[in-house]
């Protein structure tokens, strides 16, 4: 089942999570540096794109839907950079300033289309301007048609318990992205999409299918979750809720950059349960749109149009 586009667009689907300014320096590499053996970049092109939680609500205003983008930032020129790129997309922008908190940023030096160098300039949001992030989230949570919380790790969702608690509710279906090994702070959510690597830090190494399906329907029961969303790469992914599980395959395409790729399958999933769809209808959809996005490179995003034609 696919939804209409006049139905998506009056999809409307909020997000909330770590904001991030994504730089890339692209640049041509033609000499090894005679102070340590590294390549010299002679930087050519600079570029910046919206990451991280901005990334996922990016990614449901590409499929045609209402985009609604709440987070914090720093009042430093990578924050009002990123406040800039995200108004420009049409996402409704609600942006809590911390005047000591340092934007993330990650900043890529790419040669040959390769990335050499990462550097990552972070640091923790104040606990009182997240208390006017929850504020926020309070008055624009009753108008949204999905929850979707982005967790990246970098302190945003700090008072994620009580967010989940009041938006479930309200009867909205919550949708998280996970971090961490601490797992019960999404407690009560309807679905959460860890990768192999994420889940495993959380459940431990499983040694069967049979042994994989007992302790994700344990954890689930545990937290009170409707259902758990195993992301696999090459094995595609598979759903675990009350009736069992549904597992899709991965869409077979040459692979090419898998960043953001988990940013692209939760906002597709978000935004077509957004649209009335349940999630085992949204599922490979959604597994549809992450094989399209590992096809291009850094973090991309899809259209509704390459994700139905």
């Amino acid at each position: 089942m696919n939804p209409t586009k006049p139905k998506l667009a009056k999809a409307r689907v909020l997000v909330v999570g770590d904001a991030m300014l994504d730089r890339y320096w692209h640049g041509a590499v033609e000499r090894i540096s005679p102070e340590a053996p590294v390549p010299v970049v002679k930087v050519a092109r600079e570029e910046e794109r919206i990451g991280a939680a901005a990334n996922v609500a990016y990614n449901v205003s590409t499929l045609g839907a209402q985009a609604s983008f709440l987070g914090v930032v720093g009042d430093d020129e990578p924050g009002h950079k990123l406040e800039a790129l995200l108004k420009g997309t049409g996402i409704h922008t609600h942006l809590k300033r911390d005047a000591g908190l340092r934007t993330t940023v990650k900043l890529r030096v790419i040669g040959r289309q390769q990335q050499l160098l990462r550097m990552d300039f972070e640091n923790e949001p104040d606990h009182e301007v997240l208390a006017l992030q929850t504020e926020a989230f309070a008055q624009l949570m009753p108008q949204q048609d999905a929850i979707l919380f982005s967790d990246y790790g970098k302190g945003g969702l700090a008072h994620i318990p009580a967010m989940i608690e009041a938006a479930r509710a309200a009867n909205k279906p919550v949708l998280i992205d996970p971090k961490g090994s601490d797992y019960t702070r999404y407690r009560g959510a309807t679905v959460i999409t860890p990768n192999r690597a994420e889940l495993q830090d959380v459940i431990g190494r499983w040694n069967s299918e049979d042994d994989l399906r007992a302790r994700v329907q344990r954890l689930r029961t545990e937290l009170g979750l409707d259902a758990l969303l195993l992301t696999r790469s090459e094995e595609g992914m598979t759903l675990f809720d009350a009736q069992g599980e549904l597992t899709v395959k991965a869409q077979a395409r040459e692979v090419f950059d898998v960043t953001g790729a988990g940013d692209t399958v939760i906002a597709t999933l978000a935004t077509m349960v957004a649209a009335g769809l349940s999630l085992r209808e949204a599922v490979p959809i959604a597994n549809r749109a992450g094989g399209i996005v590992v096809g291009k490179f850094g973090t991309a995003t899809v259209s509704y149009e390459e994700l139905f034609s």
